[in-house]
C-alpha cells in the first residue's frame, strides 16, 4: 500500500512539473499568422492595411512576410512567438512603449494540442526541445531586418529553455551589430540559461542584454518599469519622407528605401533603353522608371540581368495604364513576365480611369503576394487623392507628378507629403518642346554659373532640396553621369526663392 500511495504522489509531482516547464504550450489558434505592425498612430488608411493583411496562417504559408506597412521608421523590432496570448501581450505593451514595430513567429505548421502535449514523450513538441538540430520553419520573415538596431525577442520557457523556432529565427538572418533583448513568459521558471544558449546562434558581433521573465500575471506597468530601466543603445531612427543625402535615399512609408535620383526611360526604344540604363549603373544610379506605355519593360529587364549590379540594390519603377484597369491582377504578372524579375519594386497606376481603385486593390494583392514591393500613383492631385485614398486599404508610398520650374505644384507637394507619401516629378527639365527654355533661363543659367556647374544640375537640385524625388530622362552616358552628380554644391534659399519664382503654373503635358 506505502508502494501505490509513493506512486501515485510521484505521478502528481510529475504533473505538477509538467505543467510548470511547459508554460504555455496549448494548440496556435487557426487565424493567428505572421505580420508586422507598427504602434504609431497612424492615419485611417494605413489602420487599414494592418487589419487586411493579417489573413489565417493557411493563407500566409510560404509567403515572404515583410515591413510593407511600416511607416514609422523605427529601429526597435519586438519579435515574439506565442501560443496563449501571455508572450504576444508581454509584446505588445514593450512595443508600445518603445514605440517599435512587431513582428510574430508563426510556425508554417501550426502547432496543435496534440502537439503541445508535454505527458506524451513523443509529442512534436517534445521531439523538437530535445534535438537540438530541430528548426521548425517560420511562415514568412522580414525583408529589411537589417534597419533594425535592437531586437526584443520573446517567447514562451518549453522545458526550461526558448522553444526551438527562436532558433530558427534567429539562424535565418544576419544580425551582426544587433542589440538583442530576451524576454519570456512562465508562471514558475525563470529566463534561466534559455536566453545564453541562444547566443551561439549568431555573430559574436551581436550584443546581448540580460533578459527579464514575465509570469502570466504581469501587468503592463511592470513591463513598462522594465523598459525604461534598459539603457537602449541610441540610434537614429530614419523617418519617412526625409531625404538622406549621405546614402542618396529616402524611407518609404512601405518600409523600403528607394533612390533620390534616377533615369525615366520615357521615349527610348529598346537599344537605347539598354544603353541608356548600363550607363546609369555604371555611374552609380539606382532608381529605373519605366511603364507598359514606354514599351521597353523588356528592354528595362534585360539590361538588369545584364548588369553585374545585385538586384536588391536597384529599385524599378512600372505603371499600369488605364486600358489595364479591368485585368491588373494580369497586367502584374505580365510585367513580372516582360522584365523576367522575381519582384518589382514599385507599381504605380499611370493616371486616374475607369475602375482605377479596382486596379489598385489588385496591386495590394501583389504587394501580399510578395510580386511589389511597394504601390502609388502617377498624375493624382490634391481632389483627386482626396476621392482615392478613403476608398483604398494601403496608403501610396509615392505619387510620381509633372514638376519642374514652370510648374511647381507648391501646394500640391506639402499636401502629398502631409500624408507620408513621396513626391517623385517626372519632365524635371521642362519635357519635350520645352527643355532649351527652361536650362536658358536667365536666373537659373546665373545660379549655375556661381556653382559652376549646369543649368540641369541646378534644377535637379533644386527638386531634391523640395523633397522631390527626380528621374531625367536621357539617352546621352554623359548627361545622365552630370544628372547623378547633385551632391557638390547646395543651393541657398535665396536661389531656392529665384528658382520658385519661376512658377508660371505651365504644365507641359496633358496628365
Amino acid at each position: 500500500m506505502k508502494r501505490l500511495i509513493a506512486l501515485a504522489l510521484l505521478v502528481c509531482m510529475i504533473s505538477m512539473l509538467a505543467a510548470c516547464s511547459f508554460e504555455g504550450a496549448e494548440s496556435l489558434s487557426d487565424s493567428e499568422s505572421s505580420t508586422i505592425s507598427t504602434t504609431d498612430s497612424q492615419p485611417e488608411a494605413e489602420s487599414k492595411t494592418e487589419e487586411t493583411d493579417t489573413d489565417t496562417s493557411e493563407e500566409t504559408d510560404n509567403e515572404t512576410v515583410d515591413s510593407d506597412n511600416i511607416s514609422s521608421g523605427s529601429n526597435i523590432l519586438v519579435a515574439y512567438f506565442s501560443c496563449t496570448g501571455t508572450t504576444e501581450q508581454v509584446a505588445g505593451w514593450i512595443a508600445e512603449e518603445t514605440a517599435a514595430d512587431i513582428y510574430e513567429i508563426v510556425p508554417e505548421i501550426p502547432y496543435t494540442e496534440d502537439d503541445l502535449n508535454y505527458n506524451n514523450s513523443s509529442s512534436r513538441a517534445n521531439q523538437e526541445q530535445s534535438d537540438s538540430s530541430a528548426r521548425p520553419a517560420i511562415s514568412g520573415n522580414v525583408e529589411n531586418i537589417e534597419q533594425y538596431d535592437v531586437i526584443f525577442l520573446g517567447y514562451p520557457i518549453w522545458h526550461g529553455q526558448a522553444p526551438k523556432i527562436i532558433s530558427t529565427f534567429l539562424e535565418s538572418y544576419d544580425l551582426s551589430d544587433v542589440t538583442i533583448i530576451p524576454f519570456c513568459t512562465s508562471h514558475s521558471s525563470g529566463i534561466g540559461s534559455s536566453a545564453e544558449k541562444l547566443h551561439s546562434l549568431c555573430a559574436d558581433t551581436v550584443t546581448w542584454m540580460d533578459g527579464r521573465r514575465f509570469s502570466g500575471d504581469a501587468t503592463e506597468s511592470d513591463v513598462v518599469e522594465w523598459v525604461d530601466s534598459l539603457e537602449l543603445p541610441e540610434s537614429e531612427a530614419r523617418t519617412v519622407g526625409v531625404f538622406d543625402f549621405e546614402t542618396k535615399t529616402v524611407l518609404l512609408n512601405s518600409g523600403y528605401e528607394m533612390p533620390i535620383m534616377g533615369l525615366g526611360t520615357y521615349s527610348l526604344t529598346d537599344e537605347e533603353c539598354a544603353v541608356s540604363i548600363a550607363a546609369l549603373l555604371e555611374a552609380g544610379g539606382r532608381l529605373i522608371d519605366t511603364a507598359y506605355m514606354y514599351g521597353n519593360e523588356a528592354a528595362v529587364g534585360q539590361a538588369i540581368r545584364d548588369s553585374d549590379v545585385p538586384r536588391e540594390e536597384i529599385f524599378v519603377i512600372t505603371k499600369l495604364y488605364p486600358n489595364q484597369f479591368d485585368h491588373a491582377a494580369e497586367a502584374i504578372d505580365e510585367a513580372l513576365e516582360k522584365m523576367g524579375l522575381d519582384y518589382i519594386d514599385m507599381i504605380l497606376l499611370h493616371h486616374p480611369g475607369d475602375r482605377d481603385v479596382e486596379a489598385y486593390l489588385a496591386l495590394e494583392q501583389a504587394v501580399a503576394d510578395g510580386k511589389v514591393h511597394s504601390i502609388g500613383l502617377s498624375n493624382w492631385y490634391v481632389e483627386e487623392l482626396e476621392e482615392f485614398l478613403p476608398q483604398v486599404n494601403i496608403t501610396p508610398a509615392l505619387v510620381q507628378n509633372e514638376i519642374h520650374p514652370y510648374y511647381q505644384e507648391n501646394e500640391v507637394i506639402p499636401y502629398i507629403q502631409s500624408l507620408g507619401i513621396v513626391v517623385q516629378g517626372w519632365y524635371p527639365l521642362g519635357g519635350r518642346g520645352h527643355t532649351a527654355e527652361l536650362l536658358g533661363d536667365e536666373a537659373i543659367s546665373a545660379i549655375a554659373e556661381a556653382h559652376g556647374v549646369s543649368s540641369a544640375q541646378i534644377i535637379l537640385r533644386w527638386d531634391l532640396q523640395k523633397g522631390v524625388v527626380v528621374i531625367p530622362g536621357s539617352s546621352d552616358p554623359d548627361h545622365i553621369r552630370e544628372n547623378l552628380d547633385l551632391f557638390g554644391f547646395e543651393l541657398t534659399d535665396e536661389e531656392m526663392e529665384q528658382i520658385n519664382a519661376l512658377d508660371r503654373n505651365e504644365k507641359h503635358d496633358w496628365y
